[in-house]
């Protein structure tokens, strides 16, 4: 999941952007990047939990949902006089549908900001957990210091590459920092299937389960840990509206929109069983963890530590088109008497070191990205994805659903909620037997 909301547009603005001007292809490459993003980190994790087949059954299954719910929102907005994701919430379920809506998107980028320092700190600096330490690049490379620690080696990146770039006042001053991080996500996944061939035709791959396998340390509730995180990493609801709005057809969008989903579906079934054979059941939550010694020659760490770099750099890029939706939001929705954010210098400046400062608190405080992503994949993301776009569908205020709509839209809100209620259980239930 890469959340990207409002970079075309602000999330409560009504100007419609030009018609005719998109592409099929075009649109294919600005939804994938809007999926890709820091979910696919974790996708290798899901395997280790859920098993191969079972696993790619949830990646299906969640990617079919994401296409019949972008659906659901963009034949909604169109049959309106709407051209924002809150928009048709409010058509919907009035201001508070609205509002629910932007708090919803605003949590979640908010969310993918600390996502990516979780991986870059990871990068950097390694992580400990329980008997296993895996050292970061700084570490290998220098040796443990105090200044390449976690929190030191974040902030100085922080400082020195994220500011500046933070505070660029239009989207488009970061058209080359973006390619260059789409290029970069490319080439992790590139490398890291290269790496599990060699190794799979050496045969020094781990065989992997194709099963879950329920004992003593897995539940069978436990699994349903897994489905908040693919659905994070397929939720890109909130930036559809700017991208489908240039088509002169809206049935273009619907293919676009297919094609996309199909292509982050394969990429995350390559990733997931390439990353999972090579690690098995060592398989970490953020799989760049596992490239810190495991290559048995000098090629080996070199593409080990390219991996690595090339992923960090990535989020880093990513980083500021993200704070950059986010600031727009949280701009509009705390002063929404205030005149347009790049006009005051000040308030432009305040809310990005807040922003700054808080992703960066709330980074080190938590360590495992795993968690963060069921956080977000059960409440904030789920309800993006899920939730309120089957709850348009049941509300049908513009009374276009058909019955076969009304009928997937409540299968989809049952399971969402269902899965998420048993998630987010297991999950308090595992943190309290941990604790006693």
């Amino acid at each position: 999941m890469s959340p990207f909301a409002g970079v075309h547009d602000p999330l409560l603005s009504g100007t419609i952007p030009a018609a005719g001007r998109g592409t099929i292809p075009g649109a294919v490459f600005n939804v994938s990047t809007s999926i890709i993003g820091a979910g696919i980190m974790s996708i290798p994790a899901i395997l280790k939990v859920l098993g191969v087949f079972p696993s790619f059954a949830l990646i299906a299954i969640v990617a079919v949902l994401a296409e019949v719910s972008v659906d659901f929102l963009m034949r909604f907005t169109q049959a309106g006089e709407t051209t924002t994701y809150s928009g048709v919430m409010k058509e919907a379920f009035g201001p508070a549908g609205a509002l629910a809506a932007q708090v919803c998107v605003i949590v979640t980028n908010f969310g993918g900001l600390i996502l990516f320092l979780i991986i870059i700190a990871d990068v950097l600096s390694g992580k400990k957990g329980g008997d296993e330490v895996h050292l970061g690049i700084l570490q290998q490379w220098f040796g443990i210091h105090w200044w390449n620690s976690r929190e030191v080696a974040l902030l100085i990146t922080l400082v020195l590459v994220m500011l500046p770039l933070v505070l660029y006042k239009s989207v488009e001053s970061l058209k080359y920092s973006s390619a260059i991080s789409t290029f970069l996500a490319v080439a992790f996944v590139a490398i890291c299937s290269g790496l599990a061939i060699v190794a799979l035709v050496q045969g020094k791959t781990q065989t992997p389960k194709l099963v879950p396998r329920l004992d003593y340390q897995t539940s069978f509730f436990d699994l349903f840990t897994a489905v908040p995180v693919v659905v994070t990493a397929f939720t890109c609801h909130f930036n559809v509206h700017p991208i489908g709005f240039e088509f002169a057809k809206p049935s273009d969008m619907k293919t676009a929109v297919r094609l996309a989903i199909m292509f982050c579906a394969v990429i995350y079934f390559t990733i997931g069983l390439f990353g999972y054979l090579l690690f098995g059941d060592s398989t970490q939550s953020d799989i760049l963890i596992n490239f810190d010694q495991s290559a048995g020659s000098a090629v080996g760490s070199l593409f080990n530590g390219l991996i690595r770099v090339s992923y960090a750099l990535h989020v880093m890029l990513v980083f500021p088109i993200v704070n950059f939706s986010l600031r727009n939001n949280i701009d509009e929705l705390i002063f929404p008497e205030k005149p347009l954010l790049v006009t005051d210098n000040k308030r432009f400046v305040f809310l990005s070191l807040v922003i700054l400062v808080f992703s960066y608190l709330a980074a080190i405080a938590i360590p495992d990205i795993w968690y963060f992503f069921q956080f977000l994949g059960s409440t904030t993301a789920l309800s993006l994805a899920f939730i309120f776009p089957g709850a348009i569908v049941l509300r049908d205020a513009l009374r276009i659903s058909t019955r076969k709509d009304k009928v997937i839209a409540l299968v989809m809100i049952i399971l969402a909620v269902g899965t998420s209620a048993i998630a987010v259980s297991t999950n308090i239930y595992n943190a309290l037997c941990s604790k006693s």
